[in-house]
């Protein structure tokens, strides 16, 4: 194969036909027609000499050497992207841009806002967007639709770049005429009942099964090594939706300690060291290897990462 002879932009069908599985859904996300997208594959066939995408009763399924040519086209159209970049860096008293963020409660709640504060100074042509963790998935992430997601998360796909923004301990919430409040043990934290609050990863969930402990997280996971497990009442995926059930009944949350310190003043509630250890919760920030370059977005990498270091070193003890 003469390299002089193909056309880079067989690359970049291939690259999407690759990610949708679909020759209807590739066109639209490179606003191409059907036909063109069709046209398109063809060729790629002829050049490879391969089906590449074969229909199935799954959808189209790639062939084994698609599989082989997925990364190989990703890293050169990245190289390329790279290479075509405007040089200098992002200039944000200049710029006029849309920041899309994903982020759970917890974090919007505890890290962003001193992050628009930091934005809201460095420039006013400035927006942020954000998305919950139900408004984005990973093929979203991956395709760059988003700046950036920010959760905690139990896997992530290799191709994304990461990094560690803090960890944190867990604290309980609970009404001040608790009962359980007269001796906060173990075994009476046990006989409670309980509000499971969590928001990890991202996309849309689905109902939660009491019964699979693995997927209930930190704290139900810190309780089977013990050989205990807690009576939950409610289940939520939102932070402060948690905290103010817990004001209005006899429910104990328990939940990350940054989230309950923002209900350090508010006279119905109640903040206790859980009666039992529990690993900390860590917070990433990931995003798209297609992103990775963009000064933009690189800009807004280190404006995070510097604002969570901050507040990490602010943080006062439960």
């Amino acid at each position: 194969m003469k390299v002089n002879r193909v056309d880079l932009n067989l690359l970049v069908y291939l690259d999407a036909l690759l990610r949708e599985r679909n020759v209807t859904q590739a066109a639209h996300q490179l606003n191409l027609s059907q036909p063109a997208m069709s046209n398109g594959l063809r060729r790629l066939r002829e050049l490879f000499d391969d089906p590449l995408l074969v229909r199935t009763s799954d959808g189209m399924t790639p062939t084994e050497r698609a599989l082989e040519l997925e990364p190989v086209v990703r890293e050169v159209l990245s190289k390329i992207d790279q290479a075509v970049q405007p040089r200098g860096d992002f200039d944000p008293a200049r710029a006029k841009q849309v920041f899309r963020i994903m982020a759970s409660d917890y974090a919007e709640s505890t890290l962003l806002p001193s992050v628009l504060g930091k934005l809201r100074q460095s420039g006013p042509g400035l927006t942020l967007d954000i998305m919950t963790p139900s408004d984005v998935s990973f093929l979203d992430v991956e395709r760059g639709k988003v700046d950036m997601v920010i959760n905690r998360f139990d896997s992530m796909p290799q191709s994304f770049h990461q990094i560690h923004l803090w960890n944190d301990s867990f604290t309980c919430v609970l009404g001040p005429d608790n009962a359980v409040l007269d001796d906060f043990t173990l075994d009476n934290y046990l006989k409670a009942h309980h509000v499971w609050v969590s928001k990890t990863g991202m996309g849309v969930g689905v109902g939660v099964d009491p019964g699979d402990v693995q997927r209930l997280g930190w704290v139900d996971l810190a309780l089977n090594t013990l050989g205990k497990k807690r009576q939950i009442t409610v289940f939520t995926r939102h932070y402060q939706a948690a905290m103010t059930l817990a004001e209005q009944n006899d429910l104990i949350v328990t939940l990350p300690t940054r989230a309950a310190q923002l209900n350090l003043d508010n006279p119905r509630l109640v903040l206790r060291p859980p009666p039992l250890a529990i690993p900390p919760l860590e917070l990433k920030m990931a995003w798209s290897p297609l992103l990775q370059h963009n000064p933009a977005n690189r800009w807004l990498r280190r404006l995070i990462a510097d604002t969570a270091r901050e507040l990490d070193g602010q943080q006062a003890t439960p």
